[in-house]
């Protein structure tokens, strides 16, 4: 009975086909996992940044009339955006150091 179970067991052990399809698959699903955490984090990024934008772009419009005819609008935009992003960064890396 012993010899029979030993022998199973080296069997399933020495399968290495079954072993590599098993490994494969699991591999498959750990990296389908894995791009679509990434993706949905990298959508909600694009998503965030676009909101944003969106807000600055509402905000200069109220405060400065008929900016957005202006040539250097999307610059401006662009360097709101930027600043805002420095500072937010400088904040968490004041808190991480504190």
């Amino acid at each position: 009975m012993f010899n029979l179970k030993f022998l199973k067991s080296l069997k399933q052990a020495l399968d290495t086909k079954k072993n590599l399809l098993t490994f494969s698959e699991s591999q498959r699903q750990m990296n389908e996992n894995y791009i679509e955490s990434l993706s949905s984090n990298e959508l909600k990024i694009k998503a965030d940044e676009q909101r944003l934008e969106a807000m600055v772009r509402q905000q200069l419009k109220e405060e400065f009339p008929n900016i957005e005819k202006s040539s250097s609008y999307d610059l401006l935009v662009d360097a709101v955006i930027h600043n805002y992003k420095s500072k937010q960064l400088q904040a968490t890396d004041d808190a991480i150091i504190e």
